[in-house]
């Protein structure tokens, strides 16, 4: 997620190659920090991520206890009411890359008609760590199945929503499990996701740098993750909030004046995720390859999102994703960026209550012809 501005910046030092315009843009920002200070004080916060649901807790197969919460179907908001009553689905939401299940506040918020399920990923928010060895995307698709298996027994079907990582990890449970597509799993939503390339680099880092941060940036991981070199990371993530703030405004969002609370909220969630994560789970991701398991998607209706400011993810590869998956339909939000969810979240709960009407209607429809 959006913490991979501490990555490849660390990267860009090993590297030598970002650092052309580095003067001007730290003086850039030093006046920024002020306006950043007087906006963040000024803006009445939402009470963002004090959502909560009942709380479970599954143990993945390697003993990693992990933190899930459900939402019962309640009142529908005024706001989000369209004259359909839900039906009998579970979503599950599969978070990102050093965030946690805190992230869908305003899903969470909005889709209240509904049975909703949110988890931490290993690693992540309240789950439990990892016992060793390295990050695998496919060790998440595993405990999302196990968590399939916990919140929504038997014949009952689910719908899955994931964000960046979190859409690999849907990738990773198609993998694994594929008889669950089209039986199980009843519908997808991918938002600012890829199934490949993210080793190519971020939009937004200089062409001729990408070549050299390809090489670096691994190694640049495991040794921000190790020893006193952690130790001085997590001090600096510390202390650097204005900066950090200013990193993850342009990194996570399209729209330069979005709300400062919701890019304090998104920051803050990141730092609290440990630098031996953030490195184990970046590498993982960069040299993830899911391409093979989009065929298998697309047994089920499959919405993929992109922001067209997305700087962590390339546009792109959004739009690759939903030309690889067969039916599958493209949702492409202009202006914004990785943090669709957040920065437009009436896009992105749009599309999942009408998947929800789409795939409830489906299913009406086979249990009147039956």
């Amino acid at each position: 997620m959006a913490s991979w501005r501490r990555v490849t910046g660390l990267a860009g030092v090993a590297a030598g190659a970002v650092a052309a315009g580095a003067g001007a843009v730290v003086a850039a920002e030093r006046i920024a920090i002020g306006r950043v200070r007087s906006l963040r004080s000024s803006t009445p916060p939402e009470q963002l991520g004090q959502l909560r649901g009942r709380p479970l807790t599954v143990l993945a197969d390697d003993g990693v206890p992990l933190h899930v919460e459900i939402d019962e179907p309640g009142p529908i908001p005024d706001r989000v009411r369209r004259g359909r009553q839900p039906g009998p689905l579970t979503v599950i939401f599969c978070h990102g890359y050093t965030l946690n299940q805190d992230v869908w506040h305003f899903q969470r918020r909005d889709l209240r008609g509904h049975r909703l399920v949110f988890w931490d990923q290993r690693d992540h928010g309240r789950s439990g760590r990892s016992p060793g060895g390295a990050a695998s995307v496919g060790r998440l698709g595993a405990d999302l199945d196990l968590i399939i298996k916990a919140v929504a027994p038997g014949d009952l079907p689910v719908i899955l929503v994931g964000h960046s990582m979190g859409g690999m990890t849907i990738m990773a449970l198609a993998d694994q499990h594929p008889d669950l597509f089209g039986s199980k799993v009843a519908g997808v939503v991918l938002i600012s996701t890829a199934a490949s390339g993210l080793d190519q680099g971020s939009p937004w880092m200089p062409g001729l740098a990408r070549p050299v941060l390809r090489r670096t940036l691994p190694l640049v991981l495991r040794g921000a993750a190790t020893g006193y070199r952690a130790m001085l990371v997590e001090r600096g993530r510390r202390v650097a909030s204005d900066l950090s703030w200013l990193s993850t405004r342009f990194i996570g969002f399209g729209n330069p004046r979005v709300n400062p609370a919701v890019v304090d909220f998104l920051e803050e969630m990141i730092r609290s995720t440990p630098i031996e994560v953030v490195a184990a789970f970046g590498a993982a991701l960069y040299a993830c390859d899911l391409r093979a398991t989009l065929p298998t998607l697309g047994k089920v209706p499959v919405i993929v999102m992109t922001g067209d400011k997305d700087r962590l993810i390339p546009p792109a590869l959004g739009r690759d994703l939903a030309d690889q998956i067969p039916g599958a339909e493209l949702v492409w939000v202009a202006g914004a960026g990785h943090a669709l969810i957040l920065e437009d979240p009436e896009v992105v709960n749009e599309a999942i209550t009408g998947l929800i009407a789409r795939v409830t209607a489906g299913r009406g429809a086979r249990e009147r012809s039956a």
